[in-house]
C-alpha cells in the first residue's frame, strides 16, 4: 500500500506538478465560490453551553412575561433637558425612533405617567398625565424621575442632564417555537422515527435560514437607529447600547480584524519571509499552502453552513500559523539539501525533502490534532466547533504541504533556489542555545522548575470572572454607552429572579408581618393561615358568566399579589437595592411601594385585587404585567448589573441572592427561587470554564503522552517531549493569573493551542536529534547539529508568528488582543523550552541509547 501510494505520489506531485497545482486550484476555486454563504454567528445561542436548561427556562421566561430584547439610547443634551426646545427635540428623535422596524414601544421621560406630580390617589391612575401634559410642574417632574419608586435610577441620571430612551424590541415567538422545537426533536434523536427524524432536520434547517434573516434585520435595525442618533450628535451627547448592539459590533469587531489585521499580518509575514530565505519562491508557496488551507476551509464551511462565532473565528489565524510551520520546514529542509547535494536534480531534492519531513510533519501534525480534539470535552458547543475546525484544517494543511509547495518548487531549478552559504544568522542564535544548554544544563533545570513553580502561583489566581466591558477599548462606543447606563441609567446586564407560588402550609415567618391579620376589614382568607381550598373544575363555567372559570372573567389571584407575598417581594427588593453591584431593580414591590403613597396608607388584600383589575391597560402594562403571572401564581424581580462595578461576581452574587431569600425567614423555600437572564446564562458559560479547563488540559497531555509513546516507542522519550509543553503552557496560563486577565471564552482555547503549537517544535527536534545521533552516537554533538539545523527552521517559525501576531495588539477588540499577545507568548515560551529544557532532558536521561564508545 505505501509503495502503491508513494508511486502515485511522484507520478503526479513530482513528475506532472503542474497537473497537481491545476487539481489544487480548481479546489480553490469551488471553495471561493461558496464563500458569499459565509457567515459569522455571534448570537446568544452560540456563546451558551451545549444544552443548557437554563436557555430554555430563559426563552420561557421571556415568553411568559413578554419581556424581549432591548436597545438603549442614552441623550445628554447641550442645553437643559427640561427646556421647551430639548424637549421638542426628544420627542422628534423617539418619534423617528419608534417607527424604526421591529421597535415594539419606546420608553422616555415623555411617556411615563406622573404620579407625583402632584401625587394622585388610585382613582388619578386612570388618567394619569405625562410631561408633554398641559401644565405640568416639570421641576416636579424631574424630583419624581430621581425619587419615584418606578422611575430612579432608570430614566434620569443623578446629573438631571442624562436620560434614556428604551426602545423595547418585540418578544420573537416564531424563534422560540422553531428553537424549542428543534431542541426536543434533538434531546431523543436516537429513538426518533424517519418521519421524526426528517422533520428535525427541516426544522433545523428553518431555524438556521429564520436565525440568518433575524441577525440581518437586526444589523439593519441597529444601523438604522444609529443613523437616526448621527443627525443630533450636534446638539447632544448619544450613545446606543443593548445586547442586540452588542453582538452586531461583535460581528463587526470579528470581520474587522480577520480583514485588516489579517492582512496586515499577511504583509507583514511576506516581508519577514522575503528578508529571511530571499527567494520569492520560498515566499510564495508557503503563503499559498496556508492561504489556500485557510481558503478550502472557509468554502467548505459556507457550503457546509457550519458558521464561525467568536472564539472559533481563531482557526483561521491558527490555521495560518500551522500551514507556514510546516511549510518553513519543508523550505529550510531542501535549502539544506540543495546546499549540500550540489549535483542532484530537482526532482531528486524535492523527493529527498519529503521523504525525510513526511514522518516528523505527520507526527506532529497528529499530535496537534489530539490537542485540539481534546476541546470537544468542552460543554461550549462554540468550543467543541472550534476543536473540530482545526482538526479538519490541519488535515487540508498537511495535504496542501505536501502537493503545492513539491509541485511548486518542481517549476524552478536548483541553482536558482540554492543559498550562496548555509550558515546565517539563525544558525548563530540557535547554537548559542545549544552552548548555553551544554555549558549550563543545572541551571536550565533549576530555573525551569523556578518558572513551573511561579506559573503554579499564577495559575492558582487564575479567575474565571470578567467584566464583558472589558472586552472593548474606552474608545469604542460600546464601552461608553456602557459606562454612561452604569453610571447614570441603572446598569447593563440583565437578571432575573423567579418566585414559584408558596406550598399549601408554610409556618408564620417573623421578617414579613402582615398588617391585616389581626384586624382585616374584609376578613379575607389568609394564606398563612390555611391551605386554599381546591378549587375543581367547573363543567359549566364557559356558559357561566358567574363563574370563576368563565373565560371573560380575570383568573384567580396570584398569593404574590397579596400583601403577605407583597411584603416578601419587597423585603428582597430592596436587599437587591442595597447592593453595589445592582442598579435598578423593578419588581411587584415597586407597584406597592407607589399604591401605598397613592392610598395613603397600605391596602388590604380586597383593594389590592380591585386596584389590579381596575388599573388601565398601560399603567397595567407599566407595574404589572411584567412582574406577575397569576396564572402560574409566579413573580419576577427583575434587576441589572453594573458592568462597570469592579468587584463584580457573577457567581457569588447569585449564590448571595439565593442565600439571602432562603435564609432570612422571608418564607422562601429553595425549590421556590430560580434565576434567569443573560447574566445567568453568561455566568454557567464562565463556570463551565474551569471544569472545561481542567479536562481538557488532562485530555491534551494525556493524549499527546500516548500519541508520542506510541511514534517514538518509548515511554521516556515521550516524557522527555511532554515535558517542555507542559512548562510552555503553564508559563502561559501563569502569567495571565499574574497579570490579571481572565479565563474567558476566548482565553480558553490558549492552553490547547500553546500545546498544539509547542509540540510541533518538540516532535520536529526529537526526531533530528535521533537523526544526528545515529550519525556518530554522540549525545552534545546531536545537540548542536540538530541545533543548527532543525532549530533554524523552528526560529524561522517563531519569529515570523511572534512578530506577526503581536499586530493583533492594535485591535478594538480586547479578545483579539488576548489572542494575539498569548499567542505571541506561546510561541517564544515553546521555542525556548525546546531549545533548552528538552536537549538538557534527552542529555540528562539518555533515551537513544549509550554514547559509542
Amino acid at each position: 500500500m505505501m509503495e502503491l501510494f508513494t508511486g502515485a505520489y511522484r507520478a503526479v506531485v513530482i513528475q506532472r506538478p503542474r497537473l497537481a497545482l491545476m487539481l489544487v486550484f480548481v479546489l480553490m476555486l469551488v471553495a471561493a465560490a461558496g464563500l458569499p454563504r459565509f457567515k459569522l454567528d455571534a448570537s446568544a445561542d452560540s456563546l451558551t453551553l451545549e444544552n443548557d436548561a437554563a436557555v430554555d427556562y430563559f426563552r420561557e421566561v421571556s415568553k411568559r412575561y413578554d419581556s424581549g430584547d432591548f436597545l438603549v439610547v442614552t441623550f445628554k443634551p447641550h442645553a437643559e433637558l427640561f427646556s421647551d426646545s430639548v424637549l421638542d427635540m426628544l420627542s422628534e428623535l423617539r418619534a423617528r425612533l419608534a417607527d424604526v422596524d421591529g421597535v415594539a414601544s419606546v420608553n422616555s421621560i415623555l411617556d411615563v405617567p406622573l404620579l407625583y406630580s402632584p401625587l394622585v390617589d388610585i382613582d388619578g391612575l386612570k388618567d394619569p398625565k405625562t410631561l408633554l401634559s398641559e401644565g405640568v410642574d416639570r421641576d416636579a417632574a424631574r424630583r419624581e424621575f430621581l425619587a419615584s419608586p418606578i422611575y430612579r435610577d432608570m430614566l434620569l441620571g443623578p446629573d438631571q442632564q442624562t436620560t434614556a430612551l428604551l426602545l423595547n424590541l418585540a418578544v420573537d415567538t416564531h424563534y422560540i417555537a422553531l428553537v424549542q422545537e428543534r431542541d426536543s426533536l434533538r434531546a431523543r434523536e436516537a429513538s426518533l422515527s424517519l418521519e421524526e427524524r426528517a422533520r428535525l432536520a427541516q426544522v433545523s434547517d428553518a431555524f438556521l435560514a429564520y436565525r440568518t434573516q433575524e441577525a440581518a434585520r437586526s444589523a439593519q435595525r441597529v444601523a438604522e437607529v444609529r443613523a437616526i442618533v448621527a443627525d443630533y450628535r450636534d446638539r447632544a451627547d448619544l450613545f446606543l447600547g443593548g445586547v442586540t448592539m452588542i453582538t452586531t459590533d461583535m460581528i463587526a469587531f470579528i470581520k474587522s480584524d480577520l480583514l485588516v489585521f489579517g492582512s496586515a499580518i499577511l504583509v507583514f509575514i511576506i516581508l519577514l519571509m522575503s528578508v529571511i530565505f530571499r527567494r520569492w519562491q520560498f515566499v510564495l508557496w508557503p503563503l499559498l499552502v496556508a492561504g489556500g488551507s485557510v481558503l478550502l476551509m472557509l468554502g467548505m464551511l459556507s457550503w457546509l453552513d457550519w458558521r464561525l462565532t467568536v472564539i472559533s473565528s481563531n482557526f483561521v489565524a491558527l490555521l495560518l500559523i500551522i500551514g507556514l510551520a510546516i511549510t518553513i520546514h519543508l523550505v529550510v529542509r531542501y535549502r539544506e539539501l540543495a546546499y549540500e547535494q550540489r549535483d542532484s536534480t530537482q526532482a531528486m531534492l524535492v523527493w529527498e525533502t519529503v521523504r525525510f519531513m513526511f514522518k516528523p510533519v505527520l507526527f506532529t501534525a497528529l499530535t496537534t490534532m489530539v490537542a485540539f480534539a481534546s476541546l470537544v470535552v468542552s460543554d461550549i458547543k462554540p468550543v467543541m466547533d472550534f476543536g473540530w475546525m482545526m482538526v479538519l484544517g490541519l488535515v487540508v494543511a498537511v495535504a496542501l504541504a505536501f502537493v503545492l509547495l513539491p509541485a511548486g518548487l518542481m517549476l524552478s531549478e536548483p541553482a536558482a533556489l540554492r543559498p550562496a552559504t548555509n550558515r546565517d544568522y539563525s544558525a548563530a542564535i540557535t547554537t548559542r542555545f545549544s552552548k548555553l544548554t551544554e555549558r549550563f544544563g543545572g541551571s536550565v533545570l533549576i530555573l525551569s522548575i523556578g518558572i513551573g513553580a511561579l506559573s503554579g502561583l499564577g495559575i492558582s489566581q487564575l479567575k474565571v470572572e470578567n467584566r464583558f466591558i472589558d472586552y472593548f477599548r474606552s474608545s469604542t462606543e460600546i464601552y461608553q454607552g456602557m459606562s454612561v447606563i452604569d453610571e447614570y441609567l441603572g446598569g447593563t446586564a440583565t437578571l432575573d429572579i423567579i418566585l414559584d407560588g408558596i406550598p399549601d402550609k408554610i409556618e408564620r415567618n417573623p421578617a414579613v408581618e402582615d398588617p391585616f391579620n389581626e384586624v382585616d376589614a374584609f376578613d379575607t382568607p389568609d394564606p398563612f393561615d390555611a391551605p386554599e381550598p381546591v378549587v375543581e373544575a367547573d363543567p359549566f363555567a364557559e356558559v357561566d358568566p358567574f363563574s370563576e372559570q368563565h373565560p371573560a372573567n380575570p383568573p384567580r389571584e396570584s398569593y404574590w399579589f397579596t400583601s403577605l407575598g407583597l411584603a416578601q417581594i419587597e423585603v428582597i427588593h430592596d436587599y437587591l437595592e442595597s447592593l453595589p453591584e445592582v442598579g435598578k431593580v423593578q419588581s411587584l414591590a415597586t407597584a406597592h411601594k407607589v399604591a401605598r403613597d397613592l392610598n395613603r396608607g397600605p391596602l388590604n388584600d380586597f383593594e389590592l385585587a380591585v386596584l389590579r383589575q381596575s388599573l388601565p391597560e398601560d399603567t397595567y402594562r407599566l407595574l404589572i404585567r411584567p412582574y406577575l403571572s397569576a396564572e402560574h401564581n409566579q413573580a419576577r424581580i427583575t434587576l441589572r448589573v453594573k458592568e462597570t462595578d469592579p468587584n463584580l461576581r457573577r457567581a457569588e452574587l447569585i449564590e448571595q441572592i439565593r442565600a439571602y431569600a432562603t435564609g432570612h425567614d422571608l418564607g422562601v423555600e429553595p425549590s421556590q427561587i430560580k434565576f434567569s437572564g443573560v447574566l445567568v446564562l453568561y455566568n454557567n458559560m464562565l463556570q463551565s470554564l474551569f471544569r472545561s479547563q481542567i479536562v481538557t488540559l488532562g485530555a491534551v497531555f494525556l493524549g499527546i503522552a500516548l500519541m508520542m509513546s506510541l511514534l517514538f516507542r518509548s515511554l521516556t522519550l515521550a516524557l522527555v517531549g511532554i515535558l517542555p509543553n507542559i512548562l510552555a503552557a503553564a508559563v502561559v496560563l501563569g502569567t495571565m493569573g499574574l497579570v490579571g486577565i481572565p479565563l474567558d471564552m476566548m482565553t480558553i482555547t490558549i492552553a490547547a493551542i500553546v500545546v498544539g503549537i509547542g509540540v510541533d517544535d518538540t516532535i520536529h527536534y526529537i526526531h533530528r536529534f535521533r537523526r544526528e545521533f545515529e550519525l556518530d552516537r554522540r549525545y552534545v554533538a546531536a545537540m548542536h547539529r540538530a541545533h543548527a539545523s532543525i532549530g533554524k527552521a523552528m526560529f524561522f517559525t517563531s519569529v515570523i508568528i511572534t512578530l506577526g501576531f503581536s499586530i493583533l495588539a492594535l485591535s478594538n477588540f480586547i479578545p483579539s488582543v488576548y489572542f494575539g499577545l498569548l499567542t505571541a507568548l506561546a510561541m517564544v515560551a515553546a521555542i525556548v523550552a525546546a531549545l533548552t529544557l528538552l536537549p538538557r532532558l534527552i542529555l540528562l536521561l539518555r533515551p537513544f541509547g549509550p554514547e559509542s564508545a
